[in-house]
């Protein structure tokens, strides 16, 4: 297994992720090829794979990397590995990859939010050091 970042859109990239977001989320949409275009080509996000020895895609990352007035951010966003690939390494690969690619931009924290639900995930996420944190997460939804 190996990572590596998403540089074009493929046919075999698109249908990755008809794969993978189902199993992240249920009422979410997998992203057209247009859109996973947008994710790939902007400076401020980059996808990363886990692909296994075959080449094929069994994870996926979205980093996003943005300044503000107080400094540079980074935040981890769909974090999903394929339900026959889980528990082999490839979440923890790529939340490590996401946190190099961080610091070498010079972010000093990482942030990313988990449901509750998901005890594998959050289990990863502390034992790769990632703590909870004591702030409110607000949500505003126009519809």
């Amino acid at each position: 297994m190996h990572i590596t970042q998403a540089t074009t859109v493929s046919d075999g990239l698109v249908a990755a992720f008809a794969g993978l977001v189902p199993q992240l989320s249920s009422s979410a949409q997998p992203p057209t090829r247009d859109e996973l275009d947008a994710i790939v080509s902007s400076p401020a996000t980059t996808i990363l794979l886990a692909e296994d020895d075959d080449g094929a895609i069994i994870g996926s990352l979205t980093l996003v990397l943005f300044r503000t007035p107080t400094g540079a951010r980074a935040w981890i966003e769909d974090v999903v590995v394929d339900e026959s690939a889980r528990g082999q390494g490839a979440g923890e690969a790529l939340v490590a990859e996401a946190i190099r690619l961080a610091a070498e931009e010079g972010v000093r924290t990482v942030d990313l939010t988990s449901r509750q639900s998901r005890g594998a995930a959050n289990a990863l996420y502390e034992k790769i050091g990632f703590r909870i944190r004591e702030t409110n997460v607000y949500r505003y939804d126009p519809s």
